[in-house]
Protein backbone atom coordinates (compact mmCIF):
# COMPACT_ATOMS: atom_id res chain seq x y z
CA UNK A 1 0.00 0.00 0.00
CA UNK A 2 1.69 3.59 -0.68
CA UNK A 3 1.18 6.52 0.86
CA UNK A 4 -0.73 8.48 -1.81
CA UNK A 5 -3.72 5.87 -1.35
CA UNK A 6 -3.75 5.68 2.33
CA UNK A 7 -4.18 9.31 1.86
CA UNK A 8 -6.63 9.24 -0.95
CA UNK A 9 -8.58 6.72 1.49
CA UNK A 10 -8.22 8.59 4.83
CA UNK A 11 -9.87 11.97 3.30
CA UNK A 12 -12.52 10.36 1.51
CA UNK A 13 -13.29 8.07 4.89
CA UNK A 14 -13.51 11.61 6.81
CA UNK A 15 -15.83 12.85 4.38
CA UNK A 16 -17.97 10.34 4.66
CA UNK A 17 -18.15 9.76 8.72
CA UNK A 18 -18.55 13.57 8.69
CA UNK A 19 -21.57 13.41 6.87
CA UNK A 20 -22.79 10.22 8.54
CA UNK A 21 -22.67 11.90 12.11
CA UNK A 22 -23.79 15.33 10.44
CA UNK A 23 -27.14 13.41 9.26
CA UNK A 24 -27.70 11.57 12.76
CA UNK A 25 -26.90 15.51 14.48
CA UNK A 26 -28.96 16.74 12.30
CA UNK A 27 -32.06 13.87 14.02
CA UNK A 28 -31.73 15.25 17.29
CA UNK A 29 -33.27 17.67 18.61
CA UNK A 30 -31.97 20.94 18.32
CA UNK A 31 -31.22 21.72 22.30
CA UNK A 32 -29.41 18.91 22.10
CA UNK A 33 -27.11 20.19 19.34
CA UNK A 34 -26.51 23.39 21.40
CA UNK A 35 -26.64 21.91 24.91
CA UNK A 36 -23.40 23.06 26.75
CA UNK A 37 -22.07 20.24 28.47
CA UNK A 38 -19.09 19.09 30.57
CA UNK A 39 -17.27 17.62 27.37
CA UNK A 40 -14.85 18.75 24.96
CA UNK A 41 -15.21 22.24 23.76
CA UNK A 42 -18.39 22.67 25.71
CA UNK A 43 -21.20 20.47 23.43
CA UNK A 44 -21.72 19.04 20.08
CA UNK A 45 -22.17 22.48 18.01
CA UNK A 46 -18.76 23.92 19.89
CA UNK A 47 -17.35 20.91 18.60
CA UNK A 48 -18.19 21.10 15.05
CA UNK A 49 -16.87 24.93 14.88
CA UNK A 50 -13.96 23.65 16.31
CA UNK A 51 -13.23 21.37 13.93
CA UNK A 52 -14.27 23.60 10.44
CA UNK A 53 -11.70 25.98 12.28
CA UNK A 54 -8.99 23.35 12.21
CA UNK A 55 -9.72 22.30 8.73
CA UNK A 56 -9.89 25.66 7.39
CA UNK A 57 -6.63 26.89 9.15
CA UNK A 58 -4.42 23.49 8.10
CA UNK A 59 -5.82 24.21 4.19
CA UNK A 60 -4.94 27.82 4.48
CA UNK A 61 -0.87 26.57 5.87
CA UNK A 62 -1.32 23.78 2.88
CA UNK A 63 -2.14 26.51 0.05
CA UNK A 64 0.66 28.92 1.64
CA UNK A 65 -2.17 31.52 2.61
CA UNK A 66 -3.28 33.63 5.74
CA UNK A 67 -5.78 31.82 7.77
CA UNK A 68 -6.52 35.06 9.46
CA UNK A 69 -7.84 32.89 12.66
CA UNK A 70 -6.60 33.84 16.58
CA UNK A 71 -7.69 30.86 18.23
CA UNK A 72 -9.32 27.00 17.22
CA UNK A 73 -12.30 28.02 19.37
CA UNK A 74 -15.44 30.51 18.82
CA UNK A 75 -17.27 31.76 21.68
CA UNK A 76 -20.84 31.47 19.48
CA UNK A 77 -20.61 28.85 17.08
CA UNK A 78 -22.23 28.86 13.61
CA UNK A 79 -25.87 27.30 12.67
CA UNK A 80 -25.92 23.29 12.49
CA UNK A 81 -26.96 24.34 8.72
CA UNK A 82 -24.19 26.40 8.08
CA UNK A 83 -21.44 24.20 10.06
CA UNK A 84 -22.30 21.22 8.13
CA UNK A 85 -22.12 23.58 4.93
CA UNK A 86 -18.85 24.75 5.98
CA UNK A 87 -17.78 20.72 6.83
CA UNK A 88 -18.80 19.54 3.42
CA UNK A 89 -16.96 22.24 1.51
CA UNK A 90 -13.61 21.61 3.15
CA UNK A 91 -14.36 17.64 2.91
CA UNK A 92 -14.69 17.99 -0.87
CA UNK A 93 -11.67 20.63 -0.84
CA UNK A 94 -9.18 18.03 0.90
CA UNK A 95 -10.31 14.98 -1.21
CA UNK A 96 -9.20 17.12 -4.74
CA UNK A 97 -6.45 18.19 -2.84
CA UNK A 98 -5.44 14.84 -1.72
CA UNK A 99 -5.97 13.74 -5.29
CA UNK A 100 -3.75 15.77 -6.39
CA UNK A 101 -0.40 14.70 -4.47
CA UNK A 102 2.37 12.48 -5.75
CA UNK A 103 4.63 10.76 -3.33
CA UNK A 104 7.32 13.29 -3.86
CA UNK A 105 4.74 16.21 -2.87
CA UNK A 106 3.52 14.01 0.17
CA UNK A 107 7.34 14.45 1.66
CA UNK A 108 7.03 18.49 0.86
CA UNK A 109 7.61 20.82 3.33
CA UNK A 110 5.34 23.20 4.67
CA UNK A 111 6.73 26.03 7.22
CA UNK A 112 3.64 27.62 9.17
CA UNK A 113 2.90 29.56 12.21
CA UNK A 114 0.64 27.71 15.37
CA UNK A 115 -2.23 30.05 15.89
CA UNK A 116 -1.19 30.14 19.79
CA UNK A 117 2.25 31.11 18.33
CA UNK A 118 5.37 29.54 17.34
CA UNK A 119 6.65 28.29 14.05
CA UNK A 120 5.75 25.07 12.96
CA UNK A 121 6.99 22.18 9.75
CA UNK A 122 5.25 19.44 8.81
CA UNK A 123 5.52 17.13 5.63
CA UNK A 124 2.12 17.77 3.44
CA UNK A 125 1.39 13.76 3.86
CA UNK A 126 1.62 14.46 7.80
CA UNK A 127 -0.34 17.50 7.61
CA UNK A 128 -2.93 15.41 5.57
CA UNK A 129 -2.74 12.39 8.29
CA UNK A 130 -3.67 14.68 11.51
CA UNK A 131 -6.28 17.00 9.82
CA UNK A 132 -8.05 13.29 9.67
CA UNK A 133 -7.12 11.99 12.94
CA UNK A 134 -7.94 15.42 14.13
CA UNK A 135 -11.87 14.71 13.14
CA UNK A 136 -11.93 11.01 13.88
CA UNK A 137 -10.98 12.44 17.93
CA UNK A 138 -13.53 14.93 17.93
CA UNK A 139 -15.94 12.89 16.56
CA UNK A 140 -15.20 10.44 19.31
CA UNK A 141 -16.63 13.18 21.67
CA UNK A 142 -19.01 14.23 19.78
CA UNK A 143 -19.96 10.52 19.93
CA UNK A 144 -19.91 10.07 23.53
CA UNK A 145 -22.32 13.49 23.82
CA UNK A 146 -25.07 12.12 21.81
CA UNK A 147 -24.91 8.92 24.56
CA UNK A 148 -25.04 11.55 27.09
CA UNK A 149 -28.09 12.45 25.69
CA UNK A 150 -29.62 9.56 25.73
CA UNK A 151 -28.86 8.71 21.84
CA UNK A 152 -26.96 6.58 19.66
CA UNK A 153 -24.17 7.68 17.09
CA UNK A 154 -23.96 6.35 14.19
CA UNK A 155 -21.70 3.65 13.41
CA UNK A 156 -19.08 5.27 11.73
CA UNK A 157 -15.31 3.55 12.44
CA UNK A 158 -12.86 2.68 9.57
CA UNK A 159 -13.91 -0.85 9.14
CA UNK A 160 -17.52 0.22 8.55
CA UNK A 161 -16.69 2.39 5.78
CA UNK A 162 -14.14 0.25 3.66
CA UNK A 163 -17.25 -2.47 3.74
CA UNK A 164 -19.81 0.36 2.88
CA UNK A 165 -18.22 3.15 1.03
CA UNK A 166 -14.46 2.74 0.33
CA UNK A 167 -13.97 1.26 -3.31
CA UNK A 168 -10.89 1.59 -4.94
CA UNK A 169 -9.16 0.65 -8.81
CA UNK A 170 -5.80 -0.72 -8.74
CA UNK A 171 -3.03 -1.34 -6.57
CA UNK A 172 -0.46 0.75 -7.96
CA UNK A 173 1.95 3.32 -6.09
CA UNK A 174 0.17 5.91 -8.59
CA UNK A 175 -3.46 4.85 -7.31
CA UNK A 176 -6.47 6.56 -9.53
CA UNK A 177 -9.32 6.58 -7.76
CA UNK A 178 -12.69 6.03 -9.55
CA UNK A 179 -15.52 8.42 -9.75
CA UNK A 180 -17.87 6.36 -8.53
CA UNK A 181 -16.56 6.62 -4.82
CA UNK A 182 -19.15 7.92 -2.41
CA UNK A 183 -17.67 10.79 -1.05
CA UNK A 184 -21.03 11.93 0.64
Amino acid sequence: MSAVRNIRMLVRYNKWANNMLLDAIAQLPSNEVTKQRAAAFGGMSFALAHIVIVDQIWQAHLLGQDHGFKSRTTELPDSLSLLSEKLKETGDWYIQYADSMTELLLNEMVQFSFVDGGAGEMTRGDILMHICNHKAFHRGHIGDMFYQSGYRPPSIDLPVYLRDGFKEVGLTQNIVLNDNIKTN
